[in-house]
């Protein structure tokens, strides 16, 4: 039965009365299989000038209880019990007439994709103004002058112009920004940040992240941070509150519980996050040696087989969490010119045969120029990129969007013609490989994308994708291509029975091992992988990269590793190269990099990995 306590008038609250409360809050979705709940029993209190944050997987419920705080859930669904206490008023059962006069102006939002929430055809001023107008913060007269000044402290430079611009002609970060400005328009006393920078780059996401901080300390805005991120989120709230399948499993203080979480589920977030395992590995704990560095990997990403490996008995797919109705400095000249110390030998144990080349892969000076569209100056996208890349080993390269890191991989896949310079595979110049070499090049050299769902044929089955490789290169026969395909999934641990599925029946780390079963159908040497675990959680991400570490260490693979996460990167590398604006601004191996990062550029990088000034104890890294 529902149990939901009738809105009363709002009573004033005590000066020391928390500014939020939730208690035992339960959050129910109407499907046509029924009535899911994804919310329950949900409890915890926000106290006025504070910052706490709601962390778990996706599916974990911690956005649909953000939500259901703003009144905002779906259409199928609905707060089915509990109470949730917004200065002192029950927000559950208010008419909207009275919940939309809150909303926006008490309690503001900044939603997770900008692009989905920010109108494409109206221009950012006029959102802005939409906002203050419609909550009195503002007249007809004086609007445009406080567009201004809300866009101006929301870190916006020339706000003037850009209130006359598109959300198309704003980057990543300045659209985030444009909505951090029309969820502190109002000057609200709650602000809730839905995964607010989980699409950006490091840099960008710390400066957005500190945009907030300073906006909020300067309204007293309290903040409800929603994110998947425990190294952010315990950087940035002094509270965090787990949540798992729907329920909140652990709450605390922010350090207390990442130094000492209890619960078995807020320990694996802990050992799985690569933000948090990132400041675990001190300097002199990386090593080259693939073996060790694999036992590394397995120690950090330790996979909890009861609660994550799909059986042949698990659901075909994980919900979401709301369930569908119906600086400048001296430039290095790449990885093959890092001291003598850190390049690979040929006669190590990843190498190849003796007569093959210790590098699987030298780029010289390679470069990659466009022509602007009204303008005589070229557009430098890869200039004079040069690198190796190490029989059996990992590289990785890192670097904002722009960077030039993804150009310089579609290069070397022959994806995009390079405009000058070299690249060689196994000794063969690229360039040069006639038909039949270069159908060979294409089998040996395999990409993993970094969205499984867009780089899956939405209508094939599990099987005919994997299957998709060998059919395209005449693999053997239809019974020999059946058995490959059985090999594969049991390659990336999934059951056999997913083989009749399609990808929209899978989670996201399931489609990413399915992506990684087709990029080795062909037995590949070189897997270039481009940003492959960015768009997952730290619990499925953790899953992926072990799985490619044991993959690497079983089949000899070398990897391209394309990321703008330092954090992943500086578990799984064994040489790393950072570009900036299409150079490559320092390259060397994994241990130089992060110990003794020589360009300001890297040591911004690193400077801005989530998590990073914490104080995490020792006993974590055991």
């Amino acid at each position: 039965m529902t149990d939901i306590t009738p809105a009363g008038p709002a009573q004033p609250a005590a000066p020391d009365a928390p500014l939020l409360e939730v208690r035992n809050l339960a959050v129910t979705f109407r499907t046509t299989h029924g009535e899911v709940q994804a919310v329950e029993d949900a409890s915890f209190t926000l106290q006025r000038g504070s910052a706490l944050a709601i962390v778990g997987e996706s599916g974990s419920g911690k956005s649909t209880t953000a939500m259901a705080c703003i009144g905002l859930l779906p259409g199928n669904g609905a707060v089915s019990s509990g109470s949730i206490l917004f200065e002192g008023q029950e927000l559950v059962g208010l008419p909207e007439s009275r919940m939309r006069s809150i909303r926006g102006r008490a309690i503001g939002l900044v939603p997770q994709d900008p692009m989905s929430n920010l109108n494409p055809v109206t221009k950012i001023g006029t959102q802005v103004a939409e906002t203050l107008l419609v909550h009195g913060m503002a007249t007809k007269k004086n609007v445009k002058q406080r567009v201004i000044e809300v866009l101006t402290a929301a870190g916006l430079p020339d706000a003037g112009e850009r209130a006359k611009q598109y959300p198309h002609e704003f980057s990543g970060g300045m659209r985030q920004r444009a909505l951090i400005a029309i969820g502190l328009a109002c000057r609200p006393r709650l602000l809730i940040a839905d995964e607010p920078t989980s699409a950006l780059d490091v840099t960008v996401q710390r400066t957005i992240l500190d945009q907030i901080g300073s906006m909020t300390d300067e309204l007293g805005t309290s903040v409800l941070l929603i994110t998947h991120d425990l190294g952010l989120a315990a950087e940035r709230a002094s509270q965090l509150v787990v949540m798992h399948r729907g329920r909140v499993v652990e709450t605390g203080p922010a350090q207390q519980l990442l130094n000492d979480p209890q619960h078995p589920y807020t320990q694996s977030l802990v050992r799985a996050a690569p933000s948090v395992a990132a400041v675990r590995l001190r300097p002199g704990t990386y090593t080259n040696d693939a073996g060790t560095r694999l036992k590394l990997a397995e120690a950090v990403f330790a996979e909890h087989e009861a609660e994550h490996h799909l059986s042949a008995d698990a659901p075909a797919h994980t919900p979401s969490d709301t369930p569908a109705p119906e600086e400048q400095g001296q430039q290095s000249t790449g990885a093959h010119a890092a001291s003598s110390s850190t390049r690979p030998h040929a006669a190590s144990s990843t190498a190849g045969p003796e007569s093959a080349p210790a590098n699987i892969v030298e780029i010289r000076d390679l470069t990659k120029i466009y022509k602007r569209r009204g303008s005589k100056e070229d557009f430098y996208a890869a200039k004079n990129v040069t690198l190796d890349v190490p029989r059996g080993q990992t590289v990785a390269i890192v670097g904002e969007s722009g960077s030039g890191k993804t150009t310089t991989a579609r290069m070397l896949l022959k994806l995009i013609e390079p405009t000058s310079g070299t690249m060689t595979f196994d000794g063969q110049d690229v360039a040069t490989l006639d038909k039949a070499r270069l159908n060979d090049f294409r089998q040996r050299v395999q990409p993993i994308f970094q969205d499984p769902y867009s780089s899956l044929n939405p209508m094939f089955t599990i099987e005919r994708i994997v299957e998709e490789p060998l059919n395209a290169y005449k693999r053997g026969s239809k019974k020999e291509r059946a058995a490959r395909v059985r090999e594969l999934m049991d390659q990336v641990s999934l059951p056999q029975n997913a083989l009749r599925r399609y990808p929209a029946e899978l989670s996201g780390g399931q489609r990413q091992r399915v992506a990684i079963a087709r990029a080795l159908a062909l037995q590949p040497e070189l897997l270039v992988c481009d940003e492959p675990v960015s768009a997952l959680d730290v619990l499925v991400q953790a899953q992926i990269l072990k799985l490619l570490g044991d993959l690497q260490s079983e089949l000899g693979l070398s990897y391209l590793f394309i990321s703008h996460d330092l954090a992943v990167v500086r578990l799984i590398s064994d040489y790393v190269c950072v570009m900036k604006d299409g150079e490559l601004v320092e390259a060397a191996s994994s241990e130089e990099v992060f110990s003794n990062p020589r360009h300001p550029y890297t040591r911004k990088l690193l400077a801005s990995i989530p998590g990073n000034e914490l104080n995490i104890e020792e006993h974590l890294a055991s």
